[in-house]
Protein backbone atom coordinates (compact mmCIF):
# COMPACT_ATOMS: atom_id res chain seq x y z
CA UNK A 1 0.00 0.00 0.00
CA UNK A 2 1.29 3.45 -0.92
CA UNK A 3 1.44 5.93 1.96
CA UNK A 4 0.26 9.40 1.01
CA UNK A 5 2.64 12.35 1.54
CA UNK A 6 1.63 15.24 3.78
CA UNK A 7 -1.64 16.74 2.65
CA UNK A 8 -2.04 20.40 1.68
CA UNK A 9 -4.01 20.91 4.88
CA UNK A 10 -1.21 19.46 7.01
CA UNK A 11 1.45 21.51 5.20
CA UNK A 12 -0.54 24.72 5.62
CA UNK A 13 -1.22 24.03 9.30
CA UNK A 14 2.45 23.35 10.03
CA UNK A 15 3.61 26.53 8.26
CA UNK A 16 1.03 28.67 10.09
CA UNK A 17 2.00 27.08 13.42
CA UNK A 18 5.70 27.79 12.85
CA UNK A 19 5.09 31.40 11.82
CA UNK A 20 2.78 32.08 14.76
CA UNK A 21 5.16 30.58 17.32
CA UNK A 22 8.24 32.32 15.91
CA UNK A 23 6.41 35.64 15.66
CA UNK A 24 5.17 35.25 19.26
CA UNK A 25 8.73 34.69 20.50
CA UNK A 26 10.05 37.66 18.50
CA UNK A 27 7.30 39.99 19.80
CA UNK A 28 8.01 38.77 23.32
CA UNK A 29 11.73 39.51 22.95
CA UNK A 30 11.07 42.94 21.48
CA UNK A 31 8.75 43.73 24.39
CA UNK A 32 11.25 42.56 27.01
CA UNK A 33 14.34 44.14 25.46
CA UNK A 34 13.97 47.94 25.32
CA UNK A 35 15.08 49.33 21.96
CA UNK A 36 15.08 53.02 21.22
CA UNK A 37 14.27 52.61 17.55
CA UNK A 38 11.55 53.77 15.24
CA UNK A 39 8.45 51.75 14.46
CA UNK A 40 9.66 51.03 10.91
CA UNK A 41 13.06 49.79 12.12
CA UNK A 42 11.37 47.53 14.67
CA UNK A 43 9.10 46.15 11.93
CA UNK A 44 12.11 45.48 9.72
CA UNK A 45 13.89 43.64 12.54
CA UNK A 46 10.71 41.63 13.13
CA UNK A 47 10.52 40.58 9.47
CA UNK A 48 14.22 39.66 9.29
CA UNK A 49 14.09 37.59 12.49
CA UNK A 50 10.87 35.91 11.39
CA UNK A 51 12.45 34.85 8.09
CA UNK A 52 15.73 33.86 9.77
CA UNK A 53 14.16 31.55 12.37
CA UNK A 54 11.09 30.24 10.56
CA UNK A 55 12.81 29.21 7.32
CA UNK A 56 14.94 26.36 8.78
CA UNK A 57 11.98 25.18 10.87
CA UNK A 58 9.73 25.08 7.80
CA UNK A 59 12.41 23.15 5.91
CA UNK A 60 12.91 20.56 8.67
CA UNK A 61 9.28 20.10 9.71
CA UNK A 62 7.47 20.68 6.37
CA UNK A 63 9.55 20.59 3.19
CA UNK A 64 11.93 17.75 4.07
CA UNK A 65 9.30 15.22 5.26
CA UNK A 66 6.96 16.24 2.43
CA UNK A 67 9.61 15.58 -0.24
CA UNK A 68 10.69 12.34 1.46
CA UNK A 69 7.10 11.05 1.49
CA UNK A 70 6.58 12.20 -2.09
CA UNK A 71 9.73 10.47 -3.35
CA UNK A 72 8.78 7.32 -1.46
CA UNK A 73 5.35 7.35 -3.08
CA UNK A 74 6.84 7.89 -6.55
CA UNK A 75 9.28 5.02 -6.02
CA UNK A 76 6.43 2.77 -4.91
CA UNK A 77 4.41 3.66 -8.00
CA UNK A 78 7.44 3.05 -10.23
CA UNK A 79 8.02 -0.34 -8.61
CA UNK A 80 4.38 -1.34 -9.02
CA UNK A 81 4.46 -0.27 -12.67
CA UNK A 82 7.44 -2.51 -13.44
CA UNK A 83 6.94 -5.46 -11.09
CA UNK A 84 4.70 -8.51 -11.12
CA UNK A 85 2.72 -8.27 -7.84
CA UNK A 86 2.76 -12.02 -7.08
CA UNK A 87 6.35 -13.01 -7.83
CA UNK A 88 8.03 -9.58 -7.52
CA UNK A 89 9.78 -10.28 -10.82
CA UNK A 90 9.97 -7.79 -13.66
CA UNK A 91 6.76 -7.54 -15.65
CA UNK A 92 6.39 -7.29 -19.42
CA UNK A 93 6.99 -3.52 -19.43
CA UNK A 94 10.32 -3.71 -17.60
CA UNK A 95 11.28 -6.78 -19.62
CA UNK A 96 10.80 -4.84 -22.87
CA UNK A 97 12.94 -1.95 -21.60
CA UNK A 98 15.76 -4.28 -20.57
CA UNK A 99 15.54 -6.39 -23.72
CA UNK A 100 15.76 -3.29 -25.88
CA UNK A 101 19.04 -2.35 -24.16
CA UNK A 102 20.43 -5.88 -24.52
CA UNK A 103 19.62 -5.98 -28.25
CA UNK A 104 21.32 -2.60 -28.73
CA UNK A 105 24.41 -3.81 -26.86
CA UNK A 106 24.66 -7.01 -28.89
CA UNK A 107 24.87 -4.87 -32.01
CA UNK A 108 27.26 -2.32 -30.52
CA UNK A 109 29.68 -4.76 -28.87
CA UNK A 110 29.31 -7.72 -31.26
CA UNK A 111 28.33 -10.40 -28.75
CA UNK A 112 25.35 -12.70 -28.33
CA UNK A 113 22.50 -12.73 -25.87
CA UNK A 114 19.46 -14.96 -25.58
CA UNK A 115 15.76 -14.85 -24.81
CA UNK A 116 14.76 -17.98 -22.87
CA UNK A 117 10.97 -18.38 -22.59
CA UNK A 118 9.62 -20.98 -20.17
CA UNK A 119 6.07 -22.29 -19.90
CA UNK A 120 5.14 -24.60 -17.02
CA UNK A 121 3.75 -28.07 -17.75
CA UNK A 122 1.29 -29.45 -15.22
CA UNK A 123 0.45 -26.08 -13.71
CA UNK A 124 -3.22 -26.13 -14.74
CA UNK A 125 -3.84 -29.48 -13.03
CA UNK A 126 -2.31 -28.14 -9.81
CA UNK A 127 -4.65 -25.14 -9.94
CA UNK A 128 -7.65 -27.39 -10.70
CA UNK A 129 -6.88 -30.09 -8.13
CA UNK A 130 -5.36 -28.10 -5.26
CA UNK A 131 -6.66 -24.57 -5.70
CA UNK A 132 -5.19 -21.21 -6.66
CA UNK A 133 -3.18 -20.93 -3.43
CA UNK A 134 -1.20 -23.97 -4.50
CA UNK A 135 -0.80 -22.50 -7.98
CA UNK A 136 0.44 -19.21 -6.53
CA UNK A 137 2.90 -21.12 -4.34
CA UNK A 138 4.27 -22.88 -7.42
CA UNK A 139 4.64 -19.63 -9.35
CA UNK A 140 6.36 -17.93 -6.41
CA UNK A 141 8.78 -20.82 -5.89
CA UNK A 142 9.61 -21.09 -9.60
CA UNK A 143 10.23 -17.34 -9.71
CA UNK A 144 12.55 -17.59 -6.69
CA UNK A 145 14.53 -20.45 -8.24
CA UNK A 146 14.94 -18.61 -11.52
CA UNK A 147 15.96 -15.38 -9.79
CA UNK A 148 18.39 -17.06 -7.37
CA UNK A 149 20.13 -18.93 -10.18
CA UNK A 150 20.48 -16.11 -12.69
CA UNK A 151 23.42 -13.75 -12.99
CA UNK A 152 23.15 -10.20 -11.73
CA UNK A 153 23.33 -8.78 -15.26
CA UNK A 154 20.50 -11.01 -16.53
CA UNK A 155 16.82 -10.34 -15.92
CA UNK A 156 14.01 -12.69 -14.97
CA UNK A 157 10.45 -11.67 -15.78
CA UNK A 158 6.95 -13.09 -15.62
CA UNK A 159 4.98 -12.54 -18.80
CA UNK A 160 1.74 -13.60 -17.16
CA UNK A 161 0.02 -16.84 -16.25
CA UNK A 162 2.66 -19.56 -16.00
CA UNK A 163 5.07 -18.05 -18.53
CA UNK A 164 8.49 -16.76 -17.51
CA UNK A 165 11.34 -15.18 -19.46
CA UNK A 166 15.05 -15.05 -18.71
CA UNK A 167 17.13 -12.59 -20.73
CA UNK A 168 20.72 -13.82 -20.84
CA UNK A 169 23.17 -11.01 -21.31
CA UNK A 170 26.64 -11.15 -22.85
CA UNK A 171 27.18 -14.66 -24.19
CA UNK A 172 30.15 -15.59 -26.36
CA UNK A 173 30.62 -13.68 -29.63
CA UNK A 174 30.84 -16.93 -31.62
CA UNK A 175 27.56 -18.49 -32.75
CA UNK A 176 28.19 -22.07 -31.64
CA UNK A 177 29.73 -21.14 -28.30
CA UNK A 178 26.82 -18.79 -27.54
CA UNK A 179 24.36 -21.53 -28.47
CA UNK A 180 26.08 -24.03 -26.17
CA UNK A 181 26.07 -21.54 -23.29
CA UNK A 182 22.38 -20.76 -23.81
CA UNK A 183 21.58 -24.49 -23.95
CA UNK A 184 23.52 -25.09 -20.75
CA UNK A 185 21.63 -22.32 -18.97
CA UNK A 186 18.28 -23.55 -20.30
CA UNK A 187 19.04 -27.12 -19.13
CA UNK A 188 19.95 -25.81 -15.69
CA UNK A 189 16.71 -23.83 -15.45
CA UNK A 190 14.66 -26.82 -16.60
CA UNK A 191 16.27 -28.97 -13.90
CA UNK A 192 15.58 -26.35 -11.22
CA UNK A 193 11.92 -26.08 -12.19
CA UNK A 194 11.42 -29.85 -12.20
CA UNK A 195 12.48 -30.17 -8.55
CA UNK A 196 9.52 -30.95 -6.20
CA UNK A 197 7.76 -28.08 -4.43
CA UNK A 198 6.35 -28.54 -0.92
CA UNK A 199 3.01 -26.89 -0.17
CA UNK A 200 0.98 -27.58 3.00
CA UNK A 201 2.17 -31.18 3.17
CA UNK A 202 1.72 -31.74 -0.56
CA UNK A 203 4.53 -32.43 -3.01
CA UNK A 204 3.84 -30.53 -6.21
CA UNK A 205 5.77 -30.99 -9.41
CA UNK A 206 5.91 -29.13 -12.71
CA UNK A 207 8.25 -29.18 -15.67
CA UNK A 208 8.99 -26.55 -18.30
CA UNK A 209 8.72 -26.26 -22.04
CA UNK A 210 11.53 -23.95 -23.13
CA UNK A 211 12.03 -21.90 -26.28
CA UNK A 212 15.25 -20.01 -26.96
CA UNK A 213 15.88 -17.13 -29.35
CA UNK A 214 19.54 -16.17 -29.66
CA UNK A 215 20.28 -12.46 -30.03
CA UNK A 216 23.16 -11.51 -32.30
CA UNK A 217 24.12 -8.48 -34.32
CA UNK A 218 20.94 -8.34 -36.37
CA UNK A 219 18.44 -5.55 -35.91
CA UNK A 220 15.57 -7.09 -33.94
CA UNK A 221 12.75 -5.46 -32.04
CA UNK A 222 11.70 -6.68 -28.61
CA UNK A 223 8.27 -7.97 -29.59
CA UNK A 224 9.72 -10.03 -32.41
CA UNK A 225 12.37 -11.55 -30.15
CA UNK A 226 9.77 -12.59 -27.56
CA UNK A 227 7.35 -13.83 -30.22
CA UNK A 228 9.99 -16.00 -31.87
CA UNK A 229 11.06 -17.44 -28.50
CA UNK A 230 7.38 -18.15 -27.87
CA UNK A 231 7.12 -19.96 -31.22
CA UNK A 232 10.06 -22.16 -30.21
CA UNK A 233 8.49 -22.81 -26.79
CA UNK A 234 5.15 -23.77 -28.37
CA UNK A 235 6.94 -26.20 -30.68
CA UNK A 236 8.64 -27.66 -27.61
CA UNK A 237 5.27 -28.11 -25.95
CA UNK A 238 4.05 -30.07 -28.98
CA UNK A 239 7.14 -32.29 -29.02
CA UNK A 240 7.15 -35.53 -27.06
CA UNK A 241 9.82 -35.80 -24.40
CA UNK A 242 11.78 -33.22 -22.43
CA UNK A 243 13.55 -30.85 -24.77
CA UNK A 244 14.56 -27.29 -25.53
CA UNK A 245 13.78 -25.71 -28.88
CA UNK A 246 15.88 -23.01 -30.54
CA UNK A 247 14.40 -20.56 -32.98
CA UNK A 248 16.98 -20.26 -35.75
CA UNK A 249 16.57 -17.21 -37.95
CA UNK A 250 15.72 -17.96 -41.59
CA UNK A 251 18.06 -17.34 -44.49
CA UNK A 252 16.51 -14.82 -46.87
CA UNK A 253 12.98 -16.02 -47.71
CA UNK A 254 13.30 -19.46 -46.11
CA UNK A 255 11.08 -20.58 -43.27
CA UNK A 256 12.55 -20.26 -39.76
CA UNK A 257 14.09 -23.43 -38.41
CA UNK A 258 12.99 -24.76 -35.02
CA UNK A 259 15.80 -26.93 -33.72
CA UNK A 260 15.03 -29.43 -30.97
CA UNK A 261 17.74 -30.04 -28.38
CA UNK A 262 17.29 -32.85 -25.88
CA UNK A 263 17.86 -32.07 -22.23
CA UNK A 264 21.38 -33.12 -21.35
CA UNK A 265 22.27 -33.84 -17.72
CA UNK A 266 25.93 -33.18 -18.55
CA UNK A 267 25.03 -29.63 -19.49
CA UNK A 268 23.61 -29.00 -16.03
CA UNK A 269 26.72 -28.09 -14.15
Amino acid sequence: MIESPLTIKQVTLRIITIILLVEFVIMLLLAVIPLNISFYTEALIDVVLLALFSTPLIYVWVIKPFMADLNHAFNKIKTLAHTDPLTQLANRRLLSLHLKKVIAETIRHQFHGAVVLLDLNGFKSINDNHGHDAGDAVLTEVAKRLQDNSRAEDIVARLGGDEFVVIIHHLNNKDQSARCSALQTACKLADLISQPIDFNGLTLKVTASIGVRLLDCEGLDTETAIREADMAMYHCKQTLGDCIVFFDKPHKDAEPLLTVEQLDSKAIA
